[in-house]
């Protein structure tokens, strides 16, 4: 299987279409509520389809509609234990059993090797994630056109062969297709989404490792308007109240500096090895400039049971004191071992116990990162007997890829992930990472230097204020013709007979 550098599919060569056997199945899944006319212009043009028809399932998820929908040619489920489009289309693929799950809108007209296009990318690779060319048409026939926002990104990234970890963005519902087992690793669909449920799957398909690939071939015209070309600001207004929450590479939706957010950015994970030690790296990681950051300790916490202990002597004295500590902090996680992914979070830092960051290392270890789209960045902390104690920075969507490739060859994972991602070494030191006596206290109030901050602000504003208005002043008073009168006493006056003396 070819490994892709980033999103650079460009190196694959997709069959010629018509030139070529394919022998996986597709579920096609069409999330429908009511409009039974646009869904009999979909089904017809599906019953058209060059792929083969042995190989291709159509599932119609009924999310309600009055009268029931009728479907020629396809299964029809109904949405049960919810609605909105995120349940229909989960409905649609729990109900699938092809090897990709084709989505597609109620209201798409589809070219009649829309199918095959999708799908020849889908044998070579398996974890392509493919998005068709949707067109909006006024009238059946036209050509149609895309959406300004896919015209500027598909130029500017080279049909998202430039779009590093932001090539999700484009990712559809009305005409996409992902391996299944690669949409159940992800998650599946978040049922309790009714709008952008197709991005917030798409940033989980890339945390899993998925390569975004829009084929121009695969074209399907949509019939009208979308909803966002009619109420832009609406639906912004709408997604963005829980895109933030969900995504946290949209750090735009994040400026709040101090409130928890359901994703965090960065999932640090540590060892509890003393409690002095392991307090100094949980606080650290807790009280740095990237707020949004997520803390699991692993140790054997399954010894810490309920029973009668010695509350000075228990040989388990220093699990027990973490456990105090860290029990009421909704951000620090328990664990006994570390975790095998931290998806949908996008970043992982494993530090060692005893080993602090600096207020800003995370920040600047991200910021590495995303330079380049690292897939790995090691800060070299020390070197002792037994090597290079290091803390390391890995992007979750690199050692997910990579993990679809180990055992070929050999291969390790961090070999993996630098051949198609990149991974550096920098010095701990330089990022500001310290230990023992060196660590520095998590004091200080960043929202009371703010607040300060804000008061001078205004202070500033109300001087320069009465800056401005005392050189109004002066110069009406120096612009008076010499035969004026003196003006009255006062702190004026003694400035106006300065200026009158100095010329």
């Amino acid at each position: 299987m070819r490994r892709i550098r980033h999103n650079d599919y460009g190196p694959l060569e997709p069959a010629a279409l018509g030139n070529w056997r394919p022998d996986k199945r597709v579920s096609v899944v069409i999330p429908a509520y009511n409009h039974q006319e646009g869904l009999d212009r979909t089904l017809t043009a599906l019953a058209k389809q060059s792929y083969p028809a042995e190989l291709t399932e159509v599932v119609v998820a009924d999310d309600g509609s009055t009268p029931p929908l009728v479907a020629a040619g396809a299964r029809v489920v109904r949405v049960d234990g919810g609605w909105g489009r995120g349940a229909a289309r989960q409905a649609g693929a729990a109900a699938a059993s092809g090897d990709v799950v084709h989505w597609l809108d109620a209201d798409m007209i589809l070219d009649e090797r829309h199918l095959e296009a999708h799908m020849r990318w889908h044998h070579l690779l398996d974890h392509a994630v493919v998005i068709g060319d949707t067109r909006f048409v006024n009238e059946l026939g036209e050509e149609g056109t895309r959406t300004e926002y896919t015209t500027r990104t598909l130029e500017s990234t080279r049909m998202l062969r430039d779009a590093g970890a932001s090539a999700y963005l484009l990712h559809t519902g009305a005409s996409s297709s992902v391996p299944a087992a690669m949409l159940r690793a992800a998650g599946g669909v978040d049922v309790t989404l009714n709008m952008a449920e197709d991005t917030e799957l798409g940033y989980r398909l890339a945390q899993a490792g998925a390569v975004f690939i829009p084929d121009p071939e695969a074209k399907g015209w949509h019939v009208g308007p979308s909803t966002v070309m009619l109420r832009a600001k609406e639906v912004h207004r709408h997604n963005w109240s829980f895109l933030g929450d969900l995504i946290p590479d949209l750090r735009w939706l994040r400026g709040h500096p101090r409130r928890r957010w359901r994703v965090p950015y960065v999932h640090v994970v540590t060892e509890a090895d003393g409690y002095e030690r392991t307090r100094a790296t949980v606080d650290a990681a807790l009280a740095g400039t990237l707020a949004d950051t997520a803390v699991t300790v692993t140790g054997p916490w399954d010894l810490l049971t309920p029973g009668r202990h010695a509350a000075l002597d228990d040989p388990h004295l220093d699990l027990r004191l973490l456990r105090n500590l860290y029990a009421a902090e909704p951000r620090v996680a328990f664990a006994l071992d570390a975790p095998a992914s931290v998806a949908p979070a996008p970043f992982l830092l494993r530090v060692p116990a005893g080993w602090a960051p600096g207020a800003d290392t995370i920040a600047q270890l991200v910021r590495q990162a995303e330079k380049d789209t690292l897939g790995l960045v090691c800060a070299a902390l020390e070197e002792t007997a037994a090597g290079v104690v290091a803390a390391r920075l890995e992007r979750t969507a690199a050692f997910a890829r990579a993990a679809r490739h180990a055992g070929q060859a050999g291969d390790l994972a961090d070999d993996l992930v630098d051949e198609m991602f990149g991974a550096l070494w920098v010095s701990g030191a330089e990022f500001g990472f310290a230990t023992g006596d060196d660590i520095e206290p998590p004091a200080g109030d960043p929202a009371k230097w703010r607040a300060l901050a804000t008061r001078r602000a205004a202070e500033a504003k109300e001087l320069e204020a009465e800056v401005a208005r005392l050189k109004a002043e002066v110069k009406r008073l120096s612009e008076q013709p010499a035969e004026q009168p003196e003006p009255a006493a006062g702190p004026l006056a003694a400035l106006f007979k300065h200026l009158r003396k100095t010329g």
